[in-house]
């Protein structure tokens, strides 16, 4: 139990120096170029820190990594992260080689640039192209 409180109170400590640390840089970033390139304000340390957090609840960056069940799966190494339930995965794995030749084939044909639609005529009952306007 002593060791468990031990642990957590130096990964709250590490969170803590890191968020510093990671504050001081952005504000000296900001600082030295939005000043001079867009001619925006100076910032103090806590604005920069208030930065972060925003950025944080914007995009949810700054964090991410594994996580649940994934996560313990890839440290504990039972296999690849995205081997359960990947049903394209599962059906790759039970083509032939002709077949998987053949799906390959298809997908390319599906994005090509120039040839717009290419499955498009696969929705019509007599299988002709419709036509396409401009070409």
């Amino acid at each position: 139990m002593k060791n468990n409180l031990k642990f957590r109170f130096t990964g709250i400590l590490i969170m803590l120096v890191t968020c510093a640390v990671f504050s001081a840089v952005v504000m000296l970033l900001w600082n030295t170029l939005m000043p001079q390139i867009f001619a925006l304000p100076v910032i103090n340390y806590w604005q920069a820190a208030g930065l972060l957090i925003l950025m944080r609840l914007l995009f949810g960056g700054l964090g991410g990594g594994l996580r649940g069940h994934a996560a313990h799966r890839r440290a504990r190494g039972d296999g690849h992260l995205f081997d359960h339930g990947n049903k394209l995965r599962e059906k790759w794995m039970n083509m032939s080689e002709e077949e998987r030749k053949e799906f390959i084939e298809k997908e390319k044909e599906f994005f090509r640039f120039n040839r717009g639609f290419s499955h498009f005529h696969e929705f019509f009952a007599n299988g002709e192209k419709p036509e396409q306007g401009g070409k």
